[in-house]
């Protein structure tokens, strides 16, 4: 593969456009996980440091994202 071929506008402005739908669909899926909880988690992970929740939410966060970013791919 040229190196060039990733300047092009077509390529980058793909990449951007991917980056944009995984950016949302990833945005979106937390929400849905944070109204789906029966708690608040950004309340219980900031203003209590519920260190166990905010380490769970870290690895859900990591999950959707390979998800996401192997769809995409």
């Amino acid at each position: 593969m040229n190196a060039m071929e990733w300047l092009k506008p077509a390529a980058l402005l793909g990449s951007i456009l991917y980056a944009l739908i995984g950016v949302v669909i990833f945005w979106v899926s937390f929400v849905i996980v944070d109204k789906i909880t029966p708690y608040d988690l950004w309340a219980e992970i900031v203003e209590k440091h519920n260190k166990a929740l905010a380490m769970v939410v870290a690895a859900m966060c990591l999950g959707i994202s390979i998800i996401v970013a192997a769809a995409i791919h």
